[in-house]
């Protein structure tokens, strides 16, 4: 039995990355991007998850039901940049089996 979920993941050059998701490691999508290094170095997940930098901000591209947005995540989204109203930021997604077949594109650079 898989612990992984399939995560659809579109990254700033337009690459559609078919990902596992482990969701027995307490991960969140910012940190999924990292591993998988879809995004360059230091330009995704600066603040390290805390929602204060908008760096791994995403657009969800399915219909997925996700947890309800944070008084924070709502107030860092106000300040970003490139914001829709699909956006999210991908430190507060935590990796659960809900996410089977989640796909996201992620926010240009600031």
């Amino acid at each position: 039995m898989s612990d992984d979920v399939k995560i659809k993941i579109k990254d700033r050059d337009g690459v559609i990355h078919e990902v596992d998701a482990p969701t027995d490691m307490n991960m969140n999508l910012m940190e999924i991007v990292r591993s998988y290094e879809l995004a360059p170095e230091g330009t995704i997940g600066i603040c390290g998850g805390m929602a204060m930098c908008a760096s791994c901000q995403c657009y969800i591209e399915s219909d997925h039901q996700l947890p309800e947005m944070s008084d924070d995540e709502d107030a860092m989204l106000a300040e970003a940049f490139h914001v829709k109203d699909n956006s999210r930021l991908g430190c507060q997604i935590h990796i659960t089996e809900d996410l089977e077949g989640l796909e996201v594109e992620l926010a240009p650079e600031s």
